[in-house]
């Protein structure tokens, strides 16, 4: 017999598991529905409203890093998704404008998990807010996970794995690389 911390405990888990879950599954689904992750539609998104945009300003608008902007820029371009063009201004830099067809792919994928949340906290009483974010960061504490930056897109695959020029190569957050330990060693050798 379970004693109560336990049961809720394990109902928390059970919680954060079916957020994970969710988030894993809309990804999947975007990806074969569309062609394309998280993390690509954010930025498609960003490049159709802010466009021409260099990579740049393009990293700052959605919080992510340079070279992790630039490999999904290229991987939306080679999708034909985007065009990445020399500036006009700075020779040096190039901007990267949405194509027929990346508008095509905005018009036609769903709304993100991520929207839809926003959508339903909007919704919620400030406190409701409030009392939402403490314990969640709480919770972020409570499993070590305090420290540890978020990303700014709701993925399940790492973002550096957009950057990437093999996208196996990045490991999940949720399947982190295999890290060699002593006793791994010693079990490899025998």
């Amino acid at each position: 017999m379970s004693s109560q911390p336990d049961d809720l405990a394990d109902r928390i888990l059970a919680s954060i598991r079916r957020i994970v879950r969710a988030i894993d599954l809309e990804s999947k689904q975007m990806v074969r529905d569309y062609s394309v992750t998280g993390p690509q539609l954010v930025t498609l998104r960003a490049v159709a409203k802010l466009g021409p945009i260099s990579v740049t300003a393009l990293a700052r608008a959605i919080n992510l890093s340079q070279p992790t902007v630039t490999g999904i820029l290229f991987r939306l371009s080679e999708q034909g998704l985007i065009r990445r063009e020399q500036d006009t201004l700075d020779r040096r830099a190039r901007t990267s404008t949405i194509t027929p067809q990346g508008i095509a792919v905005l018009r036609d994928t769903p709304t993100l998990l991520e929207d839809r949340f926003r959508r339903e906290l909007s919704r919620l009483e400030e406190w409701e807010q409030t009392q939402t974010l403490a314990t969640l960061q709480r919770i972020a504490t409570m499993m070590e996970a305090g420290d540890i930056a978020a990303d700014p897109i709701l993925a399940t695959e790492s973002l550096s794995a957009e950057s990437s020029e093999d996208p196996g190569e990045a490991a999940s957050p949720i399947h982190p690389p295999q890290v060699a330990t002593q006793e791994t060693d010693k079990k490899v050798k025998s």
